[in-house]
């Protein structure tokens, strides 16, 4: 699967579960500890400004933009709309240069895994799709280092040794499916 596949298919997942928390408390709790629903829809927006920028203008800024003038929706459609008009082959992330292949796989786990986080915090059972999971766990294996537990990630959760895709996904990155 495709960088730009592995995006659409991630976004097409988190709009689907961001389209539950019209009706839940923005205060309600969420799989990350820290934050709650409206917490995290931010983050979330947020991680997507950082994916425009970067597959608009080869280049992401360290600091979150305040504008949150347009819905996750439209936000979604101008991601893939950046990616479908040919995105540069490598964005700068501060002053680093990263593939932009490698942008894109990364984003695609955090908006599909945060996806998932905000339809647990709207009490929605969507299981991520087992065949994106399994596209998704060897990136966040890849870019997912002990460096980051309790900074960025809980530690991993233990499964059972034949769990499914999704399971191994989301335990991996500290959530209890």
């Amino acid at each position: 699967m495709s960088a730009g596949e592995l995006l659409e298919r991630s976004l097409a997942y988190a709009l689907g579960s961001v389209a539950g928390a019209r009706s839940v408390c923005p205060g309600s709790g969420t799989p990350c500890a820290d934050w709650n629903l409206g917490e995290l829809l931010g983050h979330l927006d947020d991680s997507l400004d950082a994916l425009y920028e970067g597959l608009t203008g080869g280049s992401i800024g360290l600091l979150p933009h305040a504008d949150r003038v347009c819905g996750f929706r439209a936000r979604a459609c101008a991601v893939l709309g950046a990616w479908a008009a040919g995105p540069p082959e490598d964005v700068l992330v501060g002053e680093r240069p990263l593939d932009v292949r490698v942008m894109a796989a990364v984003g695609a786990v955090e908006i599909t895994v945060h996806g998932w986080d905000v339809a647990r915090a709207c009490g929605l059972s969507r299981p991520v799709p087992e065949d994106l999971a399994a596209e998704l766990l060897p990136v966040a294996q890849c870019v997912v280092g002990e460096e980051d537990r309790g900074v960025r990630f809980a530690a991993p959760v233990t499964v059972p040794p034949r769990a499914q895709a999704g399971t191994l996904l989301l335990s991996f990155l500290g959530r209890r499916p």
